[in-house]
């Protein structure tokens, strides 16, 4: 696993990078926090992302909680100092564990153990949710297929189903296809004159 530290002190980052790789974490690539992060950060690569910040200015965290927003991996912050307006801002942000005035080189690891636990959570709620809206939406658009077709045709509403799904199946397409298909249909042919 591939770990990417950002520190604004190269003594603690030499600190994080020691207690990693006396986890056995040897893979690590320390970022300098005052060139540009995300350029940075997307040409190494990580799986993990762990920023420490001893006495973080508000401007600073933005910059970090924003860059957090982009990445689309677990990030572990530790700060020597915090207030609640700043730890929410960090969840808000998306970063995975959050940490004040505790980093120490034992407690690195299974920080950032949580940290990735905690994404694959999100991630995963993350991906069930737009699922349920594709559902949704998908069930909406042949909800108003069926009306379509039902009145269109003068059939009730398991009819329009079955005639929905036997065209879906006769042209490989999913229902929810064949039904925005009608759907725009009705919309175009009810525009004109």
């Amino acid at each position: 696993m591939r770990i990417a530290i950002i520190d604004t002190s190269t003594t603690r980052a030499a600190i994080i990078a020691e207690g990693l790789r006396e986890a056995g974490l040897d893979d690590q690539v320390v970022i300098d926090p005052q060139g540009p992060l995300a350029r940075q950060i997307e040409a190494c690569a990580p799986e993990v992302v762990l920023i420490n910040l001893e006495n973080p200015s508000r401007d600073l965290l933005e910059d970090f909680f924003a860059m957090s927003r982009a990445l689309d991996r677990p990030i572990a912050m530790f700060v020597d100092q915090s207030d609640a307006e700043s730890a929410l801002a960090a969840v808000d942000a998306g970063v995975s564990a959050y940490v004040v005035d505790g980093l120490a080189k034992q407690r690195i690891k299974p920080v950032l153990d949580v940290a990735i636990r905690r994404f694959q959570a999100f991630s995963r709620l993350q991906a069930e949710l737009a699922e349920a809206r594709t559902a949704l939406a998908d069930r909406q658009t042949i909800d108003r297929a069926k009306a379509i077709l039902m009145r269109r045709r003068g059939i009730d509403e398991p009819a329009a189903y079955a005639l929905l799904r036997g065209h879906a199946m006769q042209s490989n397409r999913r229902i929810a296809e064949v039904a925005e298909a009608i759907v725009t249909s009705d919309a175009l042919m009810g525009d004109l004159p």
